[in-house]
């Protein structure tokens, strides 16, 4: 079958108005959280609003990663031809990590973060502070493990994002299926190591927040987040670079597999999120409630969004098959997914990090938020415009260019 006589050298030029939106918006951030930090009242929150978007924008990019293993693994065709955006997302993994190491180590230095089991005094008996529950949990909830577990975790997820792309790209250079056979071994070996440690990595970095509170499904839930957040992700990206006039081979079919994916797992996030909410509120038990009780006393409002956005949102308007293969449409409907998550992981970390008189939303939040937006879409377009916008030694490519459902 033919290549429909494709670009297949074709690169993508980061330059325009998107170089300087990515810079303005990296700019408002830098004021935003600033201002945070200026007055010691919204400290707090300050610290909290960076732990969210820095968790977001690791959790984005560890699962552009995880993508692209899983399409190695499955030794899938159709997504041949789209693999240098997740590529571009896993290859700004290091800067993600890097950040999100600095808050939380910042906070828990600070005690602005982790408070519920890093504040003075918890695990000595006599203290004033003393907490009897905390002292059972110091072994795993301590400073150096905690960050040893932090550094070891997403360095390990970067050395896997890093080398699956080095692999692509030695495959542009040498061709022949040496780079994809190691694609393929090393995916391997890295789905089964992300399958065991995300969890714990969301026990650490967000459950931990609430340490008297603790749930076997969060990290579930946590993964569920992370990957739809991302499949929404690369199909905006993918949409607007064909709205650009580059990628010319994607069409709606491709966008029909990735909207499958977002709908499919919208449902599995909220399947997730229902199974841990109604065991808790059907078990009554008021050291589990608790978490619940206070998304409802200050957060209410949040709590029936997050389901608005994520599961009501994306379920009816993909339900159709049509939907799925009109990118204005699934432009939409990924925008949403991308600020239903933020909502999600806003309730999330809001109500354990920030103390009852401090919370609120203001020019903190939504200059929080637009900065980290600024800053991985100048990474990761940055990224994108390195190399050729497609792998095109790679095995599957003409399955991918003339995939059709």
């Amino acid at each position: 079958m033919g290549t429909h006589n494709y670009n297949l050298t074709e690169q993508f030029e980061f330059t325009g108005k998107a170089k300087t939106l990515s810079i303005v918006a990296i700019i408002i951030g830098v004021v935003c959280i600033g201002f945070g930090f200026s007055n010691e009242a919204y400290h707090e929150r300050t610290f909290a609003n960076l732990l969210l978007m820095a968790y977001y924008f690791a959790c984005v990019c560890m699962s552009g990663a995880f993508f692209l293993a899983v399409q190695f693994v499955a030794q899938a065709g159709w997504s041949a031809s789209i693999l240098r955006v997740p590529q571009a997302m896993a290859k700004t993994l290091p800067i993600a990590v890097v950040i999100l190491l600095v808050v939380i180590g910042a906070g828990l230095y600070t005690h602005n973060l982790y408070h519920h089991w890093n504040a003075p005094g918890l695990t000595v008996k006599g203290d004033p502070n003393y907490d009897s529950l905390i002292d059972g949990k110091s072994a795993f909830l301590n400073v150096p493990f905690f960050m040893a577990r932090q550094v070891i975790f997403l360095g390990v997820y970067s050395f896997f994002a890093l080398l699956l792309s080095k692999l692509s790209y030695n495959e542009d250079l040498n061709g022949g299926l040496t780079s994809y056979t190691k694609s393929f071994k090393y995916s391997c070996i890295f789905l089964v190591i992300y399958g065991f440690t995300t969890p714990i990595f969301a026990f650490d970095t967000i459950m931990s927040l609430e340490a008297h509170w603790f749930s076997t499904m969060f990290g579930w839930y946590n993964f569920a987040a992370m990957w739809v957040s991302s499949l929404a992700t690369i199909a905006i990206i993918v949409i607007l670079l064909r709205k650009a006039g580059y990628m010319s081979w994607v069409n709606n079919s491709h966008l029909h597999n990735l909207g499958q994916f977002i709908f499919g797992f919208s449902i599995f996030w909220t399947y997730v999120w229902f199974a841990q909410f109604m065991l808790i509120y059907y078990a009554n038990l008021p050291e589990e409630t608790v978490y619940f009780y206070k998304r409802w006393e200050s957060y209410e409002f949040w709590w029936y969004l997050n389901l608005v956005l994520n599961f009501l949102a994306p379920v009816l308007l993909l339900m159709d098959r049509d939907s799925k293969r009109h990118e204005n449409v699934l432009l939409t409907v990924s925008i949403i997914v991308l600020c239903g998550h933020w909502v999600d992981y806003y309730q999330m970390i809001m109500p354990g990090a920030v103390e009852e008189g401090h919370n609120g939303f203001s020019i903190i939040e939504i200059g929080t938020a637009i900065g980290f937006v600024g800053l991985f879409t100048f990474t990761v377009l940055n990224a994108l415009s390195k190399k050729p916008l497609v792998a095109k030694n790679h095995p599957f490519l003409q399955e991918s260019l003339n995939h059709h459902l």
